[in-house]
């Protein structure tokens, strides 16, 4: 029998009284082989009790169990050949890195020239296709929609075709399940898989649910990634808008008025006035300037974040201590890796009993707040929907708290363009890691545009979006609780 009781470290606070509910006890039954082959392990932790509980469920099921690949599977399945990239500032090739396949809107990792020696043409993507990651953070899985359609992504990426059409949303549901997701990355003894080739779906069961069933889980999902489509189409006419109304060129376009042009160091002069403190060049790179001046011109004034009229408040938690806790005993808990996913996956469950004062002030997130990532990768920005309502970040996330609803989606809009972002980075400091504070965000330079009625129409178009993908993930949980309900748990 395991003790899956939560336990607490011992915290500097001695007179703190931690009281945290007792989760249900995990148990498993362990074959003398099993113990043998584990080294003679007698702890629990060496033995994965909820992959073998996933396993004897599945296995028992009401339904007939087949494997998810294979000749008798529901797919087929392929993993492209190893290449060798030659990148390029921009061609008619990006690639995207399998890890962004969660993200509501992918963005490249990079471009690849023509001269790559692959078969450019085998590395797309298409609408239907389940993808999975398959090494090194093994599990995550999408289906592509027109966002991804004829996308190009690198070889380490599992494309999945279902023989039949329905059951494209049926097994993506699975995978997406805590059950399935669990049954994917482990083997039958609980040992977590790390790597996942085409071969190893033929091993993997999965309930062959009814039709009706099945359909119904597929349109679910389909309809999901249909409302996520058009959330991006969204982002990207309030994009338009705004660059258009402000006669911003592309980023790369920008005179930057470099000393000396056409060298290989870039220079420039900065005078002593407007050092503000900061010795560093990255601080003062001119297309910053560039981009300011020019807003300048087109915009009714450049203000700052720190603006009462763009935002209430500025938050970036401090450093703590985590205790986290099983699934339904504490606030969800993500980090900025997560930022872009809808339903981020690896959640985590901070402990109310431990953090309470502290979720409450600091961690807790609400409907239209703006992150923005400042650690590590800085600049990462979201804004926040409904489904993410009283849920927890950590404390490499700033927060800014709009000034009302009627600012919320243009700051977020404006904040995520690439002029928003190199005026992000422009207060990156440290050697090692790259960091950012709140009173940096404070000073972040943003417009007011001219056109009252455009603000607003761009602003309105990011709500939408964000309403958009409320329903996207609302209809997604339906058709994963169809699926626990009516397959996975059903007696």
């Amino acid at each position: 029998m395991v003790d899956n009781l939560a336990r607490v470290d011992d915290y500097n606070d001695s007179e703190l009284e931690v009281v945290i509910n007792e989760a249900p006890v995990k148990w498993c039954s362990v074959s003398l082989s099993e113990m043998i082959n584990r080294g003679k392990r007698l702890e629990a932790s060496v033995f994965d009790v909820d992959a073998k509980q996933a396993w004897n469920l599945i296995n028992s099921n009401k339904f007939s169990v087949v494997p998810i690949g294979g000749k008798n599977g529901l797919s087929n399945s392929y993993t492209c050949g190893r290449f060798k990239r030659v990148w390029v500032t921009k061609s008619e090739f990006p690639i995207f890195q399998p890890s962004s396949i969660v993200d509501v809107k992918p963005s490249p990792d990079g471009y690849i020239s023509k001269k790559t020696k692959v078969d450019i043409d085998s590395l797309r993507v298409h609408k239907g296709q389940i993808l999975l990651t398959c090494s090194g953070t093994i599990g995550k899985v999408a289906m592509v929609s027109n966002t991804l359609d004829n996308a190009v992504f690198s070889h380490d990426l599992l494309r999945i075709d279902c023989k039949n059409p329905v059951d494209s949303g049926y097994l993506y549901a699975y995978l997406k399940s805590k059950i399935g997701n669990k049954i994917l990355i482990t083997n039958r003894y609980g040992a977590v898989i790390t790597h996942i080739e085409s071969e190893h779906l033929s091993s993997v069961p999965i309930p062959n649910a009814p039709n009706e069933i099945k359909e119904k889980i597929h349109n679910l999902i389909v309809h999901s990634y249909e409302l996520r489509d058009a959330s991006n189409a969204l982002i990207d006419e309030a994009t338009k808008l705004l660059i258009d109304e402000l006669h911003l060129p592309p980023i790369e376009d920008f005179d930057a008025k470099y000393y000396q042009k056409n060298v290989p160091v870039e220079t420039f002069n900065v005078k002593l006035s407007e050092m503000n403190g900061r010795a560093d060049a990255s601080y003062h790179v001119p297309i910053v300037n560039a981009i300011v001046e020019h807003m300048k011109k087109y915009a009714e004034k450049v203000t700052t974040i720190s603006d009462e009229r763009i935002s209430s408040d500025v938050i970036l938690p401090g450093r703590f201590k985590r205790v986290y806790v099983e699934d339904g005993f504490g606030k969800v808990f993500i980090g900025g890796k997560q930022l872009y996913e809808l339903d981020p996956s690896n959640k985590k469950f901070l402990s109310l009993a431990h953090h309470e004062k502290r979720i409450t002030q600091q961690l807790e997130l609400h409907e239209n707040m703006i992150l923005i990532t400042c650690s590590g990768t800085v600049g990462k920005v979201a804004l926040v929907g409904k489904q993410w309502e009283n849920w927890t970040a950590n404390q490499h996330i700033i927060r800014v708290v709009p000034a009302n609803r009627e600012i919320a989606g243009y700051i977020s809009i404006f904040l995520s363009t690439d002029y928003g972002h190199e005026l992000i980075k422009r207060f990156i400091y440290g050697s090692v890691v790259d960091e950012i504070d709140d009173n940096h965000v404070r000073q972040i330079a943003i417009p007011i545009l001219k056109n009252k009625k455009v603000q607003e129409k761009i602003n309105n178009l990011a709500l939408e979006a964000n309403e958009k993908r409320f329903e996207a993930y609302k209809f997604e949980q339906e058709a994963i609780k169809i699926l626990e309900e009516k397959v996975i748990y059903a007696k």
